[in-house]
């Protein structure tokens, strides 16, 4: 008997712990393909050095569409995630056009469901307007946290580049889709170290192709295409290190609102 009520004890104590984990740090939302499935690293690492929990959903191959079919299904986050979600990052980087306005429509449900991957602009704007909406309503919902708050749950949305600049239709164009919303971009293109305006000073070839073992054609030239993966990676850390920092611009320390 004793130790069953020392059991239960230790179980109580545990959840205590999680849900004092929960107040005490941030909850950040990855949804990507490959370059942010969980074996890349760079997210764990740079939401390890904000002292944030990391919720990865991103899955190699997939693109913005599935994103938005799970937001639509109910499958990218349960109830009680989505209540705890501090800020959503979206790392869907194929090389489209996520601002072209020509089809979108001012209300998110009067796009035809599901969504395939045809237009990237319109899984985008779903995508933002369904999870602006979601956290606002989450004043109207009395199991929320957020229940009877004037503006509901604030709605963090942050939008990533490519982690290099051979893509420049999606990296141009995601810098105006978040102008246009005014969100925060993790600008990896920028602060990764190279740029495909000059090539490496001894191979003569494209200066991302030394950090990868594969190679895709993009525009007429060959690029270095997946990082390697793991904690060891320089590209993994360098990311991280590019992540964080942004994150740090938004995210007041939880220190100073826990005073």
């Amino acid at each position: 008997m004793y130790k069953r009520i020392t059991l239960f004890t230790f179980i109580c104590l545990l959840a205590l712990a999680g849900i004092a984990q929960n107040k005490d740090t941030y909850t950040i939302l990855l949804s990507g393909a490959s370059f942010a499935e969980p074996n890349n690293k760079w997210f764990e690492m740079g939401c390890r050095a904000l002292h944030a929990i990391p919720i990865n959903r991103a899955v190699s191959a997939e693109s913005i569409a599935h994103t938005a079919n799970k937001m639509l299904d109910g499958t990218l986050y349960t109830p009680e995630e989505f209540d705890n979600i501090d800020v959503f990052v979206l790392m869907q980087v194929h090389e489209k056009d996520v601002y072209n306005e020509a089809n979108l429509k001012e209300n998110y449900k009067d796009y035809k469901t599901p969504f395939d991957a045809s237009d990237y602009a319109i899984c985008y704007d779903y995508v933002i307007k369904r999870y602006i909406s979601d956290c606002y309503n989450q004043k109207f919902n009395p199991k929320s946290r957020y229940y009877n708050t004037p503006y509901g749950k604030p709605a963090s949305i942050v939008l990533c580049t490519h982690w290099h600049d051979s893509r420049p239709i999606f990296n141009t164009s995601v810098r105006k889709l978040a102008e246009k919303w005014g969100f925060p971009v993790v600008e990896f293109d920028k602060y990764i170290g190279f740029s495909k305006n000059q090539k490496h000073p001894v191979t003569g070839k494209q200066y991302s192709l030394i950090y990868t073992g594969d190679s895709q054609e993009a525009h007429g030239e060959i690029f270095g295409w997946h990082p390697p993966h793991g904690k060891h990676s320089f590209i993994q850390q360098r990311m991280a290190a590019i992540f964080a920092d942004t994150l740090r611009k938004i995210l007041l320390p939880k220190e100073y609102m826990n005073e």
